[in-house]
């Protein structure tokens, strides 16, 4: 019988589209594969996505659930997504001895090996004892750029330096992002000592105290690391082949194996490829319909992925500058995208300039097939929060950027991309729609969209 490995993702948007490329490609390979998820997770992906009919194709491949130890009513998104990595640490080894001892490790009554090969989260260590009793190899998989997860391995480094991008208990974020000592460099993470200020590092390091409890989580997960079999990243060489070269003289068995999407498309035929979705939400086809009316390179798409919640301040200011732009612009906005309020039922509050501007220049939707649109002939920029997924596979479409990070690893991507890489710019720490307005009509103006695309 084939090798049978476990997946197990942290059961987020952007981490189970990344384990679902790799287990397809698994898949591929004779490897059977069985993809811990989240109930939650599961019956999202389920209803929205074409997993079952996808991977129906793959007779090892297998869904298994766990609790999260979350109740149903509670949204994952933004600030809440600490409270699903806080309860799956809690709860997780438990619910992953459960779920193996069930199942006699997942054999199908003998019809599979027994798991073999654990590949887990890089923020799920809990999972490493539970291999190690079972006499199983585990690698790491972080859904994250080297960049930031480098970041994350020297964070005791850069607290013993002083050069936390600390914030004051009393300072209010946009009071914060005017600090002006988030302007100072970074110079206690080798390889990067001339690239990144302190507002470049991810936001779990804006903490008001080194001794934070999340920071340390981050810290901790992320040195445990070099405990695994080894780590696997989903970038490539030529775009990030210095930072791994520093990250290999503290892991040895790093493996770069990115962009998985553009491996999966090249094995999978087009057609099948490109109707793949991983989605935890419904895609709006008729954007494709809309895309199809505009001339080449003429749109900007607007999207800060499944995470992100803005205040109604951001979300106006964002909407003016797209507007004002004078570009026509594609938005994705989620039901849940504005923090404390239903999107669904805030027809009255738009202003009325608003509503004209978007009725002359502007669709707006939900949730889309992202790469179909990046894709797309009529796209000529991505407005986007800067997660890993989104940054690679704008890249690999040529697709220049302009980022407005909002947490986690999505602060240093945005510097990379705009300062290292230079395939698009930083809006960081910034929401106005003065600023908005000038960058799109900048990234969106044939000459300097032209450059960043050649790169």
């Amino acid at each position: 019988l084939p090798p049978h490995v476990l997946v197990f993702p942290l059961p987020l948007q952007g981490h189970v589209n990344s384990m679902l490329k790799l287990s397809e490609l698994l898949c591929l390979a004779g490897i059977h594969v069985t993809l811990l998820l989240s109930k939650f997770s599961s019956s999202r992906l389920r209803r929205h996505s074409d997993v079952e009919s996808r991977f129906s194709r793959y007779s090892g491949f297998r869904i298994a659930v766990f609790d999260d130890g979350l109740p149903e009513d509670n949204p994952r998104v933004g600030e809440s997504t600490i409270d699903l990595l806080s309860s799956i640490l809690r709860v997780g080894e438990t619910e992953l001895r459960k779920v193996l001892e069930a199942t006699d490790s997942l054999s199908d009554g003998g019809a599979r090996r027994r798991v073999s090969f654990f590949v887990i989260d890089g923020v799920l260590s809990f999972a490493m004892p539970v291999a190690e009793e079972l006499g199983i190899p585990v690698v790491y998989f972080r859904t994250i750029s080297a960049c930031s997860f480098w970041c994350y391995f020297c964070s005791s480094e850069l607290i013993a330096a002083g050069e936390l991008p600390l914030r004051g208990e009393d300072e209010g974020k946009y009071e914060y992002w005017r600090n002006p000592n988030l302007d100072l460099p970074v110079t206690s993470i080798p390889g990067m000592e001339a690239i990144l200020r302190r507002r470049d590092l991810p936001s779990f390091l804006r903490v008001t105290d080194p001794n934070d409890s999340v920071l340390q989580i981050m810290a901790a997960e992320t040195r445990k690391t070099a405990l695994s079999a080894g780590l696997i990243l989903n970038t490539f060489e030529d775009l990030e082949g210095p930072i791994m070269d520093e990250i290999r003289k503290r892991i040895p068995n790093v493996f770069s194996i990115g962009p998985l999407h553009t491996h999966l498309k090249s094995h999978l035929d087009p057609q099948s490829s490109s109707l793949a979705s991983s989605s935890f939400l419904r895609e709006d086809r008729t954007s494709i319909d809309w895309l199809n009316s505009q001339p080449p390179k003429s749109v900007i798409y607007v999207s800060f992925g499944s995470l992100t919640q803005l205040t109604e301040e951001e979300h106006l200011e964002f909407w003016y500058g797209l507007v004002n732009s004078g570009h026509m612009f594609l938005w994705v906005m989620r039901p849940d995208s504005i923090a404390g309020s239903d999107n669904r039922h805030r027809n009255a509050a738009i202003p009325k300039e608003l509503e004209e501007g978007t009725k002359q220049r502007g669709y707006l939707v939900e949730w889309v097939p992202q790469m179909e649109v990046l894709a797309h002939p009529s796209v000529g920029a991505f407005f986007t929060h800067g997660g890993w997924n989104s940054t690679l596979e704008s890249i690999c479409a040529g697709v220049p950027m302009i980022c407005w990070p909002y947490f986690a690893d999505q602060q240093t991507n945005s510097r990379f991309v705009s300062h290292e890489w230079k395939v698009g710019f930083d809006m960081k720490d910034s929401c106005d729609r003065v600023v908005v307005e000038e960058m799109v009509r900048e990234v969106m103006g044939d000459r300097r969209r032209d450059e960043l695309s050649e790169r």
